[in-house]
Formats: C-alpha cells, structure tokens, sequence
C-alpha cells in the first residue's frame, strides 16, 4: 500500500512551484502530461515505503519548459503553464483539495504582487537540466565567494576551521 507525500505549491502568471516533502526519497519518478496530470513515486524511510501521487492540474502546461530539481529533503518542480494567467486552484474539478497538497506562503504571491520579482530559488541552478550524468550542481559559487572575500579583506569576518559541507542535488527535465 501506498502513502501520499505532503505537497506544497505556490505560482506565479506563467509557472506554478510543486514541492514534493519527501526526506531521504530513492527512486523518484516523476511525470508531467502536457494536459497536466502531474504523477509522482518514490520510496523513503528505514523500511522503504513507497510513496504515490496523482494530480490533474488546473490547465495544460508546457511539458519541455518545465523542470525538476531532486533534493536531499525534498523534489522541487517549476511548471510551465501553456497560457499565461492565474489559477483559481492547483486542481482541476470542483472536489476539495486533498489533506495532503498546501499553499507554499513562503513562495506565494499574490496576483496584483506578481512581476515585482522573481522567486529566490536559493542559489540551486536549474541550468543542467538535461544532464543527469554529472552532480547536477555547480561547485562554483562564485558570488557568495567574492562576497566573503571582499567581507574579510575590510576585517568584518573571520575564518574558521570549521569544514562548509555542501548538499549535492541532481536535476533533470521533467520526464
């Protein structure tokens, strides 16, 4: 038997934000139908329970435009939607949202808000999509590093002994 993952999500005029909450998942499986039947498997915990999900979206979406970013606690998805425009709900039909899919308030934002800025998406880069054979992320981090610098040449930080350990995340296109 299958259990269902916490969902959270969030949108903006062109792309809706799916968060799958899923610690430590293995195996993960996730499609996209451009009439927006968005699936999802994947197996987590000590005893590999398997996890399951199948929304219908609100409207079609634009399958190669969308995009995945697996992670150590969670499966981040940016959807593309086909027609530009604000959805009343993330699902398609007039039944109540199941328990388990939540509004994302630390991504949402409000329709007469949208184009003020987009979403900060943490410094995960979403531009090796299409290579699943590499670590998926980038090892340079070349801002936070100029800035540090720049920090310890005026005296404001002080380094430490302390190892930085960093998460490594793969991405891919929604298949």
């Amino acid at each position: 038997m299958s259990r269902h993952p916490e969902v959270k999500w969030a949108q903006r005029v062109d792309k809706v934000y799916i968060t799958v909450q899923l610690p430590d998942a293995k195996d993960v499986k996730v499609n996209l139908e451009p009439d927006g039947i968005f699936t999802f498997s994947a197996t987590a915990g000590a005893e590999n329970n398997l996890y399951e999900l199948k929304m219908d979206l609100y409207d079609k979406v634009n399958v190669e435009g969308s995009r995945i970013n697996t992670g150590v606690r969670s499966i981040f998805c940016v959807v593309e939607k086909v027609e530009k425009g604000w959805w009343k709900k993330l699902l398609r039909g007039d039944g109540k949202t199941p328990h388990y899919v939540k509004v994302d308030w630390d991504k949402w934002v409000d329709e007469d808000d949208d184009g003020v800025g987009d979403l900060d998406l943490g410094g995960m880069d979403f531009s090796n999509f299409g290579n699943m054979g590499g670590d998926g992320m980038d090892d340079d981090l070349d801002e936070s590093d100029d800035e540090e610098q720049e920090a310890e040449k005026a005296g404001d930080v002080q380094k430490t002994e302390e190892a930085s350990s960093e998460t490594k995340m793969e991405t891919a296109p929604i298949a």
